[in-house]
């Protein structure tokens, strides 16, 4: 038996986060835990279900994907956070891996 991978998806857009879960549960080896659509909730599911990754969208309502990553860290610290966003800046890629971001 392969072990499970728990996947935590965040995103604000719906359709997106319904695309991402489509893509992955063809995957035996990837678990969907949840999927949330702001960052506050991000960082409830993520200290609630510990889960092993992560994919998180910078651009988040109510708390951003940055600062969602920094409390992250604290509350789960051994899960893999990978920014899925079309934001190409440098300065916020930096930001992101300063906050704990793997990629």
């Amino acid at each position: 038996m392969v072990p499970s991978i728990r996947v935590l998806i965040v995103d604000d857009l719906a359709p997106w986060r319904r695309e991402v879960c489509s893509l992955l549960k063809g995957q035996t080896e990837l678990q969907i835990v949840s999927e949330v659509g702001d960052g506050l909730e991000a960082v409830q599911k993520a200290e609630e279900l510990k889960p092993d990754l992560i994919l998180l969208d910078i651009g988040l309502p109510d708390l951003d994907g940055l600062e969602a990553a920094k409390r992250i860290r604290r509350v789960a610290p051994g899960a893999k956070i990978l920014f899925l966003t079309q934001i190409r800046d440098k300065d916020v890629v930096r930001a992101a891996l300063s906050a704990g971001a793997q990629g």
